[in-house]
């Protein structure tokens, strides 16, 4: 048995080891590798300061936070949902809006025929090769639906009714207008400049997104273009509009309900929008021409939403790739698009191509409609993707924090997605990496953008000792 002297004896001796193995490190200026911090950003990393970005701000408001404080809706729109809700005929509203968004936040997309086709096939050739099975051609067929019919996913189109759009209403009104609000700060944000006057929304629903753009930019929007398929809906928010009755003077003006997109390809909006409709439509084909059109139609920005689910990123990836790779250009408008946001290049994503794919989300807290059963503040998961028109290099490329920030004594782990459309996880600390930095760090959150460079045109051979300031990362946690 160890004395208490002795055990005191062993850890200083430790102790002593310890800090004579540092000073031999620092004056050879080796860096020991440890499992847990393994592997360097590619380049020298550094703090932005070519601006003098901080000016005289604190660190706490550095211009790479875009997180929005709780977001409230405004009061008109609250006491509308309420009159409209108090005045409906439905019993167990509550239940009725607890079903929905499960419903909605477990949706998948639809299976495509080509995929159908190729799961039968497979089917077939599984069961002709099992000699215990019946073989002719009937009972194999018959086997194949069977297992089809278990297996795959059974998508159906919503029909918005009147009922449905209130439940709707009750459900999702709050939680919409979080996110694309969110959305329309960070354009606000890092464009200041930016003055929209015309606005379009496909699958404008409760009209959610006209709530949330008048309260970002209700001094130059003059026009508002909404649009959705359900009549039910149109009728909905524009009784929103108007304090929750059919007559009266609408809360914003200019805004127009129609049922269909525009047909004229001259007609074009400064911000174009979609919010969680796109997982509306029944097939891929369908969201192809849907997000080409609304592409052709927008003139600086194309904002779209979906759940913060696997399927919900991986559909907003898919209509990226269409327009980063579309080869159509329009004769009055022939600048380029890129990706303002959330990711800062225009390479695939990484969180798809890793080998646990993962949705890249984001969150917005706010206080929801005070109904009975909203007694506490929420929040919304999304995901989101602004597409843009013009040069990349109008813009900063920061990395983004794609998780929530840890933050450690004396260092902080963030997780962060880089111009190079890499992901790399960055411990920093104020003793390698500077003061500022390691505070931006710190007082950043889950979807802000970090204010630091890290020039690609300096790679570290795997032989280089690493420089002082250089971010570590750990890819094995």
């Amino acid at each position: 048995m160890f004395t208490d002297t002795t055990r005191a004896m062993a850890t200083v001796t430790t102790l002593r080891f310890l800090l004579t193995v540092d000073r031999w490190r620092r004056s050879r200026g080796v860096i020991f590798q440890f499992r847990t911090l393994a592997v360097l950003v590619p380049g020298v990393t550094q703090i932005d300061n070519k601006s003098d970005f901080l000016g005289k701000k604190p660190h706490r408001k550095h211009p790479g936070i875009l997180q929005l404080p709780y977001v409230r809706l405004p009061q008109a729109l609250t006491n509308a949902a309420r009159v409209l809700l108090a005045e409906s005929s439905m019993s167990n509203v509550e239940k009725e809006v607890h079903a929905l968004t499960s419903y909605l936040w477990s949706r998948h997309l639809p299976v495509e025929p080509e995929e159908l086709q190729r799961r039968a096939i497979h089917l077939e050739k599984k069961f002709s090769e099992n000699q215990d099975l019946p073989q002719t051609e009937e009972k194999l067929r018959e086997a194949v639906l069977h297992v089809l019919r278990k297996t795959t996913y059974h998508w159906q189109e919503l029909s918005y009714n009147e009922e449905l759009s209130l439940v709707y209403m009750a459900a999702r009104l709050d939680g919409g207008f979080a996110a694309v609000s969110r959305a329309f700060h960070e354009i606000r944000i890092r464009i200041p400049e930016f003055k929209p006057q015309t606005l379009m929304d496909f699958g404008s629903g409760t009209g959610s997104v006209t709530w949330a753009a008048h309260n970002t930019w209700g001094q130059s929007l003059r026009e508002y273009m909404c649009v959705d398929r359900s009549a039910a809906m149109l009728d909905l928010a524009e009784k929103l509009l108007k304090g929750g009755s059919q007559t009266g003077e609408p809360y914003v003006p200019g805004v127009f309900f129609r049922q269909f997109l525009p047909v004229s390809p001259k007609v074009q909006f400064d911000v174009v929008v979609s919010a969680f409709a796109l997982s509306e439509l029944p097939s891929k084909a369908d969201r192809t021409e849907v997000v080409q059109t609304l592409w052709r139609k927008t003139s600086h920005f194309l904002v779209l939403l979906e759940n913060g689910t696997k399927a919900g990123h991986r559909l907003l990836m898919d209509a990226r790739d269409l327009v980063l790779k579309g080869k159509e250009k329009l004769p009055s408008d022939p600048r380029p698009s890129f990706v303002f946001a959330p990711c800062p290049h225009e390479l695939p994503c990484p969180q798809l191509t890793a080998s646990q794919p993962l949705a890249c989300s984001f969150s917005q807290a706010y206080h929801p409609i005070p109904f009975s059963w909203n007694k506490k503040p929420k929040e919304e998961k999304f995901s989101m993707v602004i597409l843009a028109r013009g040069s990349p290099e109008e813009v900063n490329r920061w990395p983004r924090i794609t998780q929530p920030v840890l933050k450690r004594p004396r260092h902080v782990h963030c997780h962060l997605c880089c111009s190079d459309g890499h992901m790399q996880h960055a411990v920093i600390t104020a003793r390698r990496h500077g003061r500022d930095l390691y505070r931006c760090a710190r007082v950043s959150s889950w979807g802000d953008l970090l204010p630091v460079i890290t020039p690609s045109e300096f790679p570290l051979s795997p032989a280089q000792d690493p420089p002082e300031n250089s971010i570590r990362v750990d890819k094995d946690m």
